[in-house]
Parts: structure tokens; C-alpha cells; sequence
């Protein structure tokens, strides 16, 4: 049955996806929207935003519009510019360096995940790093007690998106619904990852304790993230605000260290 509204039927995207099996029209509406907010966003907006002198796009890097401390960039946000449909990587193809110039693409590989390893010192975790395996194949195994040679695709995308569920925080219900299972089904896998991984449990509890007190998270490099409604008395702050304790130093520390490695970078150069 198709969500209704006060109005008629919903054409919600997600209602549309449901929909597009049994008939071509929802597909075509997605693939409008999809279209449309590519060209609003993109194709239209970013002309106007070339400066007329150099010819090219300067955005203006922010230090502390994200909470996480992440640079946050605007006009244009170049962050955010498409590469999963072949759409975005036609627009992708627009950004050329200038004359003389490359365009140097550099990453850090699961740094999240690395920091988790060292903050929780789980020797699981860390001597999975030390030995260069896939982190993800490793926890499914583990937490499925098979070996990883027989990990599957799906158990492996399963405890990829737990790994990534600790580390922001997301809850049973966040984890079902990303995965499409039961949420009982989600709370025994997170139940699962824990038992195995002790040391990243006590990290997140220690780190909500510590935060309660507090009422910030420091980052491996000292910067502090205010967590004001984590002492609160209303019922429906702390649980928002407690998952984000542990992941807030997490990706705090991660955003300091690829601030610190794109200044390294920069020196190297």
C-alpha cells in the first residue's frame, strides 16, 4: 500500500522507489529529480561562481562551521560534487587544473576506524591494522566466528556498516534500516561486535562518563567539543547527545589529524 498524505498519495522518494517496480512512470519522476537537482545545484550554480580574472572557482574554506571540525567549504561547496552515477562524473569532468597544474587527490585509508583501534587499544583491532588486513572482512568473521576466507559479500557490507554504526553512533534502528533487516536482528549483531570487541565498548562507555561529567570531548590533539546536552534533564537529549560522545572524539580527532597532514602536505610540496 503507498503512503497516503492529507493531500493524495505521497511521492516521496523512497514511496516512488517501492513503486517503480510495478510501472516505469516513478522511475522517470526519480530520474527528473535526480536530473534537476544535479543541474540546480551544479550546471546552473557554478558558472556564475568562475571569478572572471583567473577563470577559476575559490571557494571559501570554513574552520568552524562543522561541529565536528571538519573545513566546510562555500561558494561553491566543491565537498559534495558527484562521482556514484555517470551524471556526476560527467560534472566531475568539468574541474580541470589550471595550465601547468595537476589536481592531487590524497586520503587517509578506515582513519576513523584507525583512531578507533589506538583510543580503545583493542588488540583485535590494532593488529588487524598492523597486518594490513580488511578490517571489515576481519570483524564480520570475527563477530560471525567463521573464517574470513568465507566471510560473504553480504556479511562482509553487514559489518561494514556496523564498524561504521560504532563510530557514528547510529543505533539498532539506524543499523536495520540501512541494512533492511529486523531491528531485533540489528541489536544481536551490534550485541555481537561488542562481546568480540571489549576494548572499543569500554572506550564508548568511559567516553559518555566522561562527557556526562565534563560536558565536552577532547580530541587526541586537545581541541574540545561541547557536548552541553549530555547532563540534561530532558528525556530526549541525552540519548541524541550520547552517541555522540564517543564518535565526537573520533571524528574530531580525525578532522585535526587531516587538517594537520594537509599543512604537512602542503610543506612536503
Amino acid at each position: 500500500g503507498a503512503h497516503k498524505t492529507k493531500t493524495g498519495y505521497s511521492s516521496d522518494g523512497w514511496v516512488l522507489e517501492q513503486l517503480a517496480s510495478q510501472h516505469e512512470l516513478p522511475a522517470k519522476i526519480l530520474a527528473y529529480r535526480r536530473l534537476a537537482k544535479l543541474k540546480n545545484t551544479y550546471v546552473d550554480a557554478l558558472p556564475p561562481l568562475v571569478n572572471p580574472h583567473t577563470a577559476r572557482l575559490h571557494p571559501t574554506f570554513h574552520q568552524l562551521a562543522a561541529a565536528t571540525g571538519r573545513l566546510s567549504a562555500a561558494n561553491p561547496n566543491v565537498q559534495n560534487i558527484p562521482i556514484r552515477s555517470e551524471e556526476g562524473v560527467r560534472i566531475r569532468e568539468a574541474f580541470v587544473p589550471a595550465e601547468g597544474s595537476v589536481l592531487l587527490s590524497a586520503d587517509y585509508s578506515q582513519v576513523e576506524l584507525r583512531i578507533l583501534a589506538h583510543y580503545s587499544g583493542d588488540a583485535s583491532l590494532i593488529e588487524s591494522f598492523r597486518a594490513g588486513e580488511d578490517i571489515h572482512r576481519r570483524t564480520a568473521a570475527e563477530v560471525g566466528g567463521v573464517a574470513p576466507a568465507d566471510v560473504s559479500a553480504e556479511q562482509r557490507a553487514r559489518a561494514k556498516a556496523v564498524n561504521f554504526g560504532i563510530i557514528y553512533g547510529s543505533s539498532a534502528f539506524g543499523l536495520a534500516n540501512q541494512l533492511g533487516i529486523a531491528n531485533a536482528e540489528a541489536q544481536a549483531t551490534i550485541d555481537a561486535y561488542f562481546a568480540r570487541y571489549r576494548g572499543v565498548r569500554r572506550f564508548l562507555d568511559e567516553t559518555v562518563a566522561e562527557a556526562r561529567e565534563r560536558g565536552f570531548v577532547r580530541t587526541h590533539l586537545g581541541r574540545r567539543r561541547h557536548l552541553p546536552d549530555i547532563g540534561s534533564r530532558n528525556r530526549g537529549l541525552p540519548a541524541a547527545a550520547e552517541p555522540s560522545a564517543g564518535n565526537c572524539g573520533i571524528q574530531g580527532t580525525a578532522a585535526d589529524l587531516i587538517k594537520k597532514a594537509m599543512v604537512g602536505v602542503e610543506g612536503a610540496i
